[in-house]
């Protein structure tokens, strides 16, 4: 008897998971994948290059909202869930709709790790936006100076053609634009290439691994969101959040990242509130006594901080941490209050189109303007959004990793924030890493 799945997800573990677990299984049959978090997925196909022979017609992509219905229609036994940033409550809300409609409901788990021919360090966090880049690129470089080669794998955004973006390898800043990359795409990739890193990533993790393995002698996995790792890792790091305290043990599947690292690094700790921080190392110790911990600073600075000084200014932010991540603010906002802005605009009345339903969704946004650019209409609303608040602040303070002045060809004032991973305690990066490197 064959069990029919739907598999739920954001274009991202989604695939992952049919991929590894469904794609050749004779048993199984995946009816289709849903979709949320990220704009216009929802209403296309994983195709049939990449669902393989046994979908000749590939697998329809559906909205979320549809679930009780589909599970009726199409005779769903199981439910997979598959995608990652959201409370645990949200989780069991989904598993309730769909045993109520007649449906088991499963979380993956280890079975979904591919196994490397090379050393892995995973870098995963308990919330989106806790500092997995900054850390991993930390760890790249360090990789380097020993002499070795690391190829940095990024979880998948495959946003745009699946089967152009089977298996993606970028060098230059060319090869983005080649891609047509989204704003999301570049704020991970840009701060790599510009260290002349080798990034891969995609929809096919075994061909991407495979491709990883014939250029590097260690694999670094640079995860999305708080989503666990694509490879088995021999280093097992987890950031955590200080600004966040108590989402380390009630987001999905963050809490499973910080049970199984080996190492924790608790970042941001030269802006935390005393309190959280010592919340935080307590729940370090109840929920992973046996793991290593470094406390460390993200450490803000601005390439020309005269420009803020005094000014009225409108910050923009990092897309996911400031929306599903939650954050009210991130490294621009602290740069602009540390660099003496004279006040920090409200962007809300300024924003059009798809800016204007970011913050309708996300009313914990209020001084901060989220980068989203899913797609050329979406970056459209956000350049006329920066240009609309631009009629009252006189300075952009660009938060992102990536100049958004060229991306967007923003014609205004704009000062971009750097943000870098500053060991302040426990064991440093170096060590914790060398036992990939030994091996």
């Amino acid at each position: 008897m064959t069990t029919r799945i739907l598999i739920l997800g954001a274009a991202g573990r989604d695939f992952h998971d049919f991929n590894v677990l469904y794609r050749d299984d004779p048993t199984t049959e995946v009816v289709a994948f849903t979709a949320t978090q990220i704009p216009d997925i929802a209403d296309r196909r994983y195709p049939q290059e990449l669902a393989g022979d046994r979908y000749p017609d590939g697998i329809p992509i559906v909205a979320e909202d549809d679930l009780e219905r589909l599970i009726a229609a199409e005779r769903i036994d199981q439910v997979v869930f598959a995608y990652s940033d959201v409370g645990h409550a949200h989780v069991m809300h989904l598993a309730a709709r769909a045993n109520a409609a007649g449906a088991s409901f499963l979380l993956t788990g280890d079975e979904t790790m591919l196994a490397s021919t090379k050393p892995v360090i995973s870098v995963t966090a308990v919330r989106t936006g806790a500092g997995k880049s900054q850390t991993s690129r930390k760890i790249r470089g360090i990789v380097a100076a020993s002499g070795r080669t690391a190829a940095a794998v990024r979880h998948p955004m495959p946003y745009g053609n699946l089967v152009k973006q089977r298996l993606q390898r970028f060098v230059t800043f060319a090869d983005l634009d080649t891609a047509d990359a989204t704003i999301e795409e570049r704020e991970e990739y840009e701060p790599y290439l510009r260290d002349g890193a080798i990034v891969f990533a995609g929809a096919d993790y075994e061909a991407i691994l495979r491709a990883a393995e014939e250029e590097a002698q260690v694999i670094l996995w640079d995860g999305g969101n708080n989503d666990t790792p694509f490879f088995r890792p021999d280093v097992d790091i987890c950031v955590v959040d200080p600004h966040r305290s108590g989402h380390e043990v009630n987001y999905w599947p963050g809490e499973a990242n910080l049970r199984r690292a080996g190492a924790v690094i608790v970042n941001k700790i030269d802006t935390a509130n005393p309190d959280d921080l010592k919340t935080l190392r307590r729940s370090i110790a109840a929920v992973n006594p046996k793991a290593t911990v470094t406390e460390a600073a993200s450490v803000v600075s601005v390439e020309n901080p005269s420009m803020i000084e005094g000014k009225k200014v409108l910050v923009v932010e990092d897309g996911p941490t400031t929306t599903h991540g939650e954050m009210a603010y991130g490294a621009g906002w602290v740069a602009a209050r540390q660099h003496g802005a004279a006040e920090i605009i409200d962007p809300r009345p300024h924003a059009v189109g798809s800016l204007a339903d970011v913050f309708a969704r996300y009313p914990h946004l209020e001084k901060v303007l989220p980068a989203m650019g899913y797609g050329e209409a979406q970056r459209a609303d956000l350049r006329k959004t920066i240009h609309n608040a631009c009629t009252e602040a006189e300075v952009v303070v660009i938060g992102t990793p990536i100049d958004l002045s060229g991306v967007l060809d923003l014609d205004v004032p704009a000062v971009r924030v750097f943000y870098d991973l500053e060991e302040k305690s426990g064991p440093t990066l170096e060590e914790l890493i060398a036992p990939a490197l030994e091996g």
